[in-house]
């Protein structure tokens, strides 16, 4: 009987998140899947497991080291070996720079970023043994341009960048493939439909990225041949100004 393989999805939204797990679930990888809320994940776990696939749900807040931890530990010892690991946590918010306090630097620093940092930390040290796996971080237009009113974002994802690119170069050499897809557009999800209708139009003309196919361009990574890895690639509508 072939070992099962299991991918971690972090920051298993209704939209990205969700169709990573999906997809990867399609080709007989156990879907482990994570957020705060474990119970918000049983819609994702239930359409998995209706289309013939396996998924479990961890409520694990990716900025509590024990958390973490414990969740890495569960699923390599019940599950099997993490192949691998994306982490996908959003983060973004809006304030001028004076409005900007400290709490709220703080926050979106250890959801995007130190979040990042332990998720990717403890990937590695379980695919090193192995001299395989593929870990990859969700970037998005902050990642490499900083905007009036994203101040805190920008920051974050600057950093969670650097710590994809300085994982990339240490981790490489010994099988791990490391990549940081920019994810540069609106997507298309509830909030963006609800709060931004006009932007939301087009959809229509595929304007707006679908969650499905940005899961596809994970897979293709995962797939690629350590001859013709990619590192950093940027995902965006037609129609996208950059």
């Amino acid at each position: 009987m072939a070992e099962r393989k299991a991918v971690l999805v972090v920051g298993a939204g209704d939209a990205t998140g969700g169709a990573i797990a999906r997809r990867f679930a399609r080709e007989g990888y156990v879907a482990c899947v994570a957020r705060r809320n474990a119970d918000k994940l049983e819609p994702l776990v239930t359409e998995i497991q209706a289309a013939g696939g396996e998924a479990r749900a961890f409520g694990c807040d990716a900025r509590v080291e024990e958390q973490v931890l414990e969740m890495f530990g569960t699923i390599e010892r019940e599950i099997g070996p993490l192949e691998v690991v994306v982490f996908n946590i959003g983060a973004n918010v809006q304030f001028s720079i004076t409005e900007t306090t400290e709490r709220v630097y703080r926050k979106v620093w250890e959801m995007a970023t130190l979040a990042g940092f332990l998720t990717g930390r403890e990937a590695a040290k379980i695919m090193l043994p192995r001299g395989r796996g593929t870990i990859i971080f969700t970037g998005a237009t902050a990642s490499l341009r900083g905007r009036a009113g994203f101040a805190a974002f920008a920051s974050a994802k600057f950093a969670l960048r650097a710590l994809a690119q300085s994982m990339a170069r240490e981790l490489g050499p010994q099988g791990i493939h490391v990549a940081h897809p920019v994810i540069d557009g609106a997507i298309d999800t509830a909030f963006i439909r609800d709060t931004f209708p006009e932007l939301y139009e087009r959809k229509e003309q595929d304007g707006i990225l679908n969650p499905e196919h940005i899961a596809d361009t994970y897979w293709q990574i995962h797939c690629q041949p350590r001859d013709c890895w990619v590192h950093e690639l940027d995902l965006r509508p037609w129609s996208e100004t950059f």
